[in-house]
């Protein structure tokens, strides 16, 4: 457990909340006279107490490196005892004797960068379960660790509403000038019997001291036993790690698995706030929620793809289905023909669109947004939402229909529901094995200190290793590949200066600052025909279908290659982009003519003309 606070700042346990947390254990395992029975299910429940209470607490991404603790290598004396204890003989390798060529095939693919996330989602992961509160006490916190893009105030209103508590429930975000009321609202709590919830801690923890000490207090004033401190907090290290390790834990995260569609339309959908049928009009309501149910859980679920999905990350959150929500129900009450202009313009260019900065961004946005609310997604049964014919807009029905229409969705998702091609999906499963590996790496023991006979590395070393650094090109590469990199561009720049003439083709990729380089071109242009650099900038002219040998240097500008499409590839025969081929995650681009050219004036609207690249499905 402790080993988990190296991930994230926010997993901190204590020996005390283990012990009470053992102490029910004993209580509520299985009773038997015979000794090695009784220990067996005391073993069994307290495990199974540990890993729920510790797994509701961590992010998805964490909890399979919390199942996978007894596969870290253990750290200090304890390694090299019983390492070499209980492997002193070699092991068989991986692959071979020991081995089938099918088993040798399924070892291969379970260690896949791009097949590790999806062969391990099927691990039993326990999240947060209602019975939280029943687990807790008047004195311990409960704590919800936040996430970007969901807010826990929804499910906890209706967690308070189910549990009787909708009259005592008092919910208050945390800022400047709100510590008093926080603490007044805590004082009526203990005494009456509320429920308080403090949201964003992270945004006042000048306060948080003086929480701690509130809540430290907790245990000698002895409060009403139905009163609950409820709080949310993003991750931060300056949060107080006592009221960490005092409360229960809880994070509030968009699930994760294989159907994370399906997971996300079941969240938004049948664990709605308000009634099902509250609108005037309920059969275009039912249709119209169930399509914004789909359109957030898209835009959400496009996030894992990177820079594929959105050019810039956006934080959607729950908070923006809710005022879509209200703003459909209201608009469908009080018009009696829907204003689908007014209505397409506040939801996808004010509330979803305030997070958008990027103009391809707010076009993607804005075509999904006609795409799903328009007349033939009331009048045309079983409206289409995707060109997968799985996915479309149930008959109308009560909540019950809706429920089994999700149920009955595609177990796997496919990168087509989201508009992106079957690489960006393995591209997406790499980054997530990668983080995955990264994580684990950090949780392993640190071996130099011991090899190295206990010497810690000197301020001299710091600031020998600093030069190096400062005297060396930036770069992601380790270090055999880092060399060989050198070496070419050392080569590049060897020919170059041992040459009269600059080359006919330049390896882009090799120069430091490839902006600077682009930018004395276009000086070098400036001073040749006396005009002024600023003015200017560069045409790119496709030069693929010219074979290198047969390049001839050009009078202005240059030959350049080394660029790389990401989420595409080209085709040299007809110079046009198309989609990549299966597996294929980077393609090379042929040579460009970077030509300078004389800047033109930016035309007005009624002059432009846009059209696609690439037509997304």
């Amino acid at each position: 457990l402790n080993d988990m606070g190296s991930l994230d700042p926010m997993y901190q346990f204590s020996l005390d909340a283990y012990i009470e947390l053992f102490n029910l254990s004993i209580q509520k395992s299985t009773f038997s006279k015979k000794l090695e029975e009784r220990i067996a299910n005391l073993n069994s429940y307290h495990t199974y107490a540990v890993y729920r209470s510790t797994c509701r607490g961590l992010f998805e991404a964490h909890k399979l490196l919390f199942n996978a603790d007894r596969a870290l290598a253990p750290s200090g004396p304890r390694l090299l005892l019983h390492h070499l204890l209980r492997h002193s003989k070699p092991r068989q390798p991986l692959c071979g004797a020991a081995c089938s060529r099918h088993e040798g095939g399924e070892c291969t693919k379970l260690i896949r960068p791009s097949k590790m996330s999806s062969h391990h989602s099927d691990l039993q992961i326990v999240l947060s379960p209602p019975q939280v509160v029943e687990e807790s006490t008047s004195c311990t916190p409960l704590i919800f660790v936040l996430s970007p893009g969901v807010d826990p105030t929804g499910a906890l209103v209706q967690l308070a509403d189910s549990s009787g508590m909708t009259q005592h429930f008092h919910a208050l975000s945390l800022g400047q000038g709100q510590a008093p009321i926080a603490k007044k609202l805590i004082e009526e709590g203990v005494k009456n019997g509320h429920w308080v919830f403090l949201a964003n801690c992270h945004l006042s923890l000048s306060w948080m001291p003086e929480l701690d000490e509130l809540i430290k207090q907790l245990q000698l004033l002895k409060p009403h036993p139905n009163f609950r401190l409820w709080l949310s907090s993003s991750p931060h290290p300056e949060f107080p790690i006592t009221i960490l390790q005092a409360g229960i834990k809880m994070t509030t995260e968009p699930p994760k698995s294989k159907t994370n569609m399906e997971d996300n339309l079941i969240v938004l959908l049948l664990n709605f706030i308000f009634p099902f049928s509250r609108c005037s009009k309920p059969g275009p309501y039912r249709k119209l929620l169930f399509s914004l149910c789909f359109f957030h859980s898209l835009l959400q679920e496009r996030k894992k793809f990177q820079q594929l999905g959105w050019n810039v990350v956006y934080d959607f959150n729950h908070s923006d289905f809710e005022v879509s929500e209200n703003l459909l129900c209201f608009y469908l009450d009080k018009y009696d023909n829907i204003p689908w202009d007014a209505l397409k313009h506040l939801i996808a260019d004010i509330i979803y669109g305030g997070h958008v900065t990027d103009q391809w961004d707010r076009r993607l946005l804005t075509t999904y947004m006609d795409d799903f609310f328009c007349d033939a997604a009331i009048t045309q049964p079983l409206y289409k939402l995707s060109s997968l014919p799985d996915y479309c807009i149930p008959a109308n029905g009560p909540q019950s229909s809706y429920s089994l229409h999700i149920q009955a969705l595609p177990s796997t998702e496919h990168p087509e529901l989201f508009g992106q091609h079957p690489n960006a999906d393995i591209a997406s499963q790499i980054a997530e094995t990668k983080m995955l590996f990264d994580n684990l790496l950090s949780m392993q023991p640190q071996f130099s200190s011991s090899i190295s006979g206990g010497a810690q590395p000197t301020k001299e070393d710091a600031v020998r290793t600093s030069r190096d650094a400062t005297q060396a090109y930036p770069s992601l590469k380790p270090l055999a590949a880092w060399t060989r990199d050198l070496h070419q561009r050392v080569a590049q720049f060897g020919r170059w200066a041992n040459t009269a003439q600059p080359p006919i083709l330049f390896w882009l990729s090799g120069f430091t600052s490839p902006n600077g380089f682009l930018t004395a071109v276009l000086q070098s242009y400036a001073r040749q025909y006396n005009v002024r650099a600023y003015t200017h900038t560069h045409t790119h002219t496709q030069a693929g279908r010219l074979k290198v040998e047969n390049m001839e240097s050009v009078e202005d500008g240059v030959f350049v290659w080394g660029l790389f499409l990401e989420g595409a590839s080209w085709d040299t025969k007809n110079s046009c982009l198309v989609e990549p081929t299966p597996m294929q995650m980077v393609c090379p681009v042929p040579p460009i003519h970077f030509k300078p050219v004389k800047k033109r004036k930016k035309p007005s609207k009624s002059e432009q003309f846009e059209a696609f690249c690439i037509i997304l499905p």
